[in-house]
């Protein structure tokens, strides 16, 4: 009985505050190829492989890995409420290689971007960007207006930027497979343990803001 009695005791003691701090936050990462793990086995994918980092950390996550392979910005947008299900906490958006690669309009990604930010802020749901570089060969202004999408956003809607996603591997052929563009599995080790730092600090604010 005494134990029983310390028991309901302590129960009405808990803080509701730190019971909620230890529910897996729920997590998408919205994505292309990067993010879907192209080309390599599926516990080698950037989710599943940033999951496992948190874990280690004692930070639970219940990972979506909303990776398309092709995926374009206006693509992301499209199937965006479908791949982000009710009771999502927080949306990591990893999109734009696609757009950059194939010389889209970036007009046309800074509108898709837009949209699919202010939908998920719309549904209360918080939002972190990675930024992309798009490639030379379509010149230096083309460049210019693309790369500036992810800062102009972040700041324009108050969300957390990680300026490049590839930051570390791109170009990098030992990082990279035969096609030059996807990381292997050791590229994705590097690109988690660069984003850790950016993806711990928005699982913190996600976590302030339950209280």
């Amino acid at each position: 009985m005494h134990i029983a009695v310390l028991m309901l005791v302590f129960m009405t003691m808990a803080n509701p505050a730190w019971a909620e701090a230890t529910k897996p936050v729920k997590l998408v990462v919205l994505g292309d190829s990067l993010s879907a793990g192209l080309g390599l086995p599926a516990q080698e994918a950037f989710p599943q492989k940033l999951q496992k980092s948190l874990q280690a950390k004692g930070i639970a996550v219940d990972m979506i890995n909303a990776g398309v392979s092709g995926d374009t910005t206006s693509g992301g947008r499209d199937r965006l409420d479908w791949s982000v299900p009710e009771g999502t906490e927080g949306v990591i958006v990893e999109l734009g290689a696609n757009d950059a690669l194939r010389g889209i309009d970036p007009d046309l990604a800074r509108a898709a971007l837009s949209d699919i930010v202010q939908r998920l802020k719309a549904r209360k749901i918080a939002v972190m960007l990675c930024g992309m570089v798009a490639p030379p060969n379509y010149g230096a202004d083309y460049a210019a207006r693309f790369n500036s999408i992810y800062p102009d956003l972040a700041k324009q809607f108050d969300v957390p930027l990680y300026p490049f996603f590839l930051e570390g591997v791109a170009a990098d052929a030992k990082l990279n497979q035969a096609d030059g563009i996807h990381p292997t599995a050791a590229g994705v080790d590097i690109i988690v343990g660069n984003i850790m730092p950016s993806v711990e600090a928005f699982l913190r604010n996600i976590s302030e803001q339950r209280r």
